[in-house]
């Protein structure tokens, strides 16, 4: 039970950080930047991002 609820968990933290990486990368363009990332870049923040989501859950 704890393996299911650790990767329900783990895959509701990644699709969270791809809206939140795809949502600040478009607020951005509203203000005037232009980012384009490279698919490592894209990898590392899309990591880093679902670790901080997960840890918002713990709390």
């Amino acid at each position: 039970m704890k393996y299911i609820s650790g990767l329900i968990k783990l895959i509701v933290s990644l699709v969270v950080s791809t809206i939140l990486i795809y949502a600040i990368n478009f607020i951005a363009g509203f203000a005037g930047a232009d980012y384009s990332f490279t698919n490592g870049e894209v990898f590392v923040i899309w990591i880093l991002m679902a670790i901080l989501v997960n840890n918002c859950f713990n709390k």
